[in-house]
């Protein structure tokens, strides 16, 4: 078997000083963005179903008489 694909692909680092992680920050306005155009997207998809079952209900009443 050979293990040159293993030792490649699993690098230990041996000294935890040698790991630099840098502190993620985040932004909130961003993320409030985000929620306020989600919400705008599910508002219109509501509004979408209701408005085809709306119309569909009225156009088989129209049909039916």
């Amino acid at each position: 078997m050979n293990n040159e694909g293993l030792n490649r692909t699993s690098h230990v680092v041996e000294d935890p000083t040698q790991e630099t992680e840098a502190p993620l920050r985040v932004n909130v306005d961003v993320l409030k963005q985000r929620l306020i155009v989600q919400k705008r997207k599910d508002r219109v998809k509501r509004t979408i179903i209701l408005s085809t079952v709306v119309v569909s209900l009225g156009a088989l009443t129209v049909l039916t008489y």
